[in-house]
Order: structure tokens, then sequence, then C-alpha cells
């Protein structure tokens, strides 16, 4: 860690506190390091502790009568639905297979819909005349609900993958799309100026300068756009699918399996979870030429 970034990231704690003078630089770093260890260490601390006192509630009131188990289950139910889903598979087949079916379905999604949404994002930004013919398209289609689309796509291609990934890509699409557009207009003026003077093309431009500005807001998008990616998959699933994460929940529903409904969504935040995580791995190996804003925000 360099000590650029350690200095960067000093916490309002340490940034307060009065050192004696003659103090040494390495002596303020290690005293900024603690500080976001501590800190860092509270916010785990009460992260896992209002997990576990929100399932323990859920617990107590599912034993007690306050809820009924019926409608709302309980964590020790959704655990065993999961156990028994892993281990013997579910009355449509493996979960695994399920599980498979769905992720494809948001991968293919994903990528398609966050490069499409890049590629036109900065392509319209780039061009002032195309955008403006194009925003009134592009506002009246992004009006429309998208999960109101699904029905008319599992019409138009059936209930196999294609009406899933086409969802999944709408969901996308429009979320990428439109951090792209933005963070093209909000790229520095001053900079696009400098690099024309140099003599560089505007491929040139928009490929050093503009792009690379405009990361953070893609970068963004991309966070809540898996997220996206899986609802879309699995809400047309629950519309109409043969297999698939949305299937499993219809027919928890349609049984009053209320148990097997929590286990569906508990997969679901899990492999979203899992999928922030890898992209934010992603983001800070890409983004290494930006400025570290805050070790306290980590």
């Amino acid at each position: 860690m360099r000590k650029d970034d350690v200095m960067t990231g000093i916490t309002m704690e340490t940034a307060t506190t009065s050192f004696r003078p003659g103090t040494s630089d390495k002596e303020i770093e290690s005293a900024a390091i603690k500080a976001i260890k501590r800190r860092k260490q509270t916010v785990f601390f009460w992260q896992i502790a209002i997990l576990v006192a929100a399932l323990g509630l859920w617990e107590l009131s599912s034993d007690f009568g306050w809820i009924d188990p019926f409608f709302y289950s309980s964590p020790s139910g959704v655990l065993q639905r999961l156990y028994e889903w892993a281990t013997q598979g579910t009355t449509e087949g493996s979960l695994w297979y399920h599980l498979g079916v769905t992720m494809e379905e948001a991968l293919i999604g994903f990528f398609t819909g966050s490069i499409a949404g890049v590629v036109v994002g900065v392509g319209l930004g780039r061009n002032p005349m195309l955008s403006d013919i194009f925003s009134v398209y592009i506002k009246a289609i992004n009006s429309i609900p998208r999960v109101v689309l699904a029905p008319i796509f599992i019409m138009i291609m059936g209930l196999g993958l294609a009406s899933k990934v086409a969802l999944a890509f709408v969901m996308v699409f429009f979320v990428v799309f439109a951090n792209a557009f933005q963070g093209v207009r909000e790229a520095d003026r001053d900079m696009i100026a400098n690099a024309r003077i140099l003599g560089a093309s505007d491929w040139q431009v928009t490929r050093a300068v503009v792009i690379p500005s405009a990361m953070s807001w893609i970068f963004a998008s991309l966070h809540v756009s898996f997220g996206f990616a899986i609802i879309g998959a699995i809400v047309g699933e629950f519309v109409g699918a043969r297999f698939g994460i949305g299937q499993l929940i219809s027919i928890a529903k349609g049984t009053f399996d209320a148990a097997g409904m929590f286990a569906a969504i508990v997969l679901v935040m899990v492999v979203t979870l899992a999928a922030e995580y890898v992209m934010t791995l992603v983001e800070k190996r890409l983004a290494k030429w930006r400025p570290q804003q805050s070790l306290e925000t980590h």
C-alpha cells in the first residue's frame, strides 16, 4: 500500500487527532492504517450482528407463533429446504441445473446488454446530432415497464432461452446506456481540447480521453446491472419456462411452499452478491490508473 493512498484515505477520526510536534510521517501513516482497520472491523461486526438479530427474531417469531410459519416459514425451514434441494434435487430436477439455466440466461443478457449499452451510449454521447434524432425513441422505449415485455418476448420467442435473454438484455441495456451516455457528456472538455491541439483524431480522443473518463459511470452501472439481468431472467421464467429459479418460485407459489420461495430468493441473493464481489475485483484491476478516492469507504 502506497503512502499517498494511505494519507488520502485517512479517516475523520485520524484526521482530527492531534499529534505531538515532530511526529513522523511513518507514525501518522501507522495511525491512519489502524483507524481504517478499526472502522472495517466495526462495520463488519455490525453487519453480522444485524443479520444474526434479524434471523434470530424471525426464527423466534415463527417458533412462538407471532407470525404464521405457513406463510412466512422460518430460517431453519429455509435452510432445510435448501439442503433438500442440494442433496435430493427438486420436484422438477436438479437444483444445480435450474441454477445453471438461470445463470446462463442472466450472463448472456448481462454481457450483450452491457456491451451494447456502452457502445450505443458512447456513440450517441459523442455525436450530438444522432443523440438528438434518437433521443425521443430511446425515451419512449425506456418508459415501457420492462416486466410487461416478458409475455411479449415469450409469445414471440417461446419458452426457451431466447425470451429470457431478451428480457435480461433489455433490463441491462438502458441502465448501462444511460450511465455511459452521461459519462461521455461529463468528460473533461479541457482534456479533450488539449488532445485535439496535440493532433489526436476523433477516435483517439474517444479511446484515450472520453472512455477512461466515463469508466467510473460505466462501472457504477455494471455493479447493479447483473442484479437486473437476474431479475429479467427470473421474471421471464416466472411468466413461462420449463426450468430455472423463476420456475421453482412459481411452483413454490402454486403449492404454498413458503420455505421454497424464500430458499429460491436466498439463492438469488447469494449469486448476486458473488457477482458484485467479482465486479469489484474486475473494476479494481481495470481502473488501476484511477486515484483511490478514500480507503475509508472500502
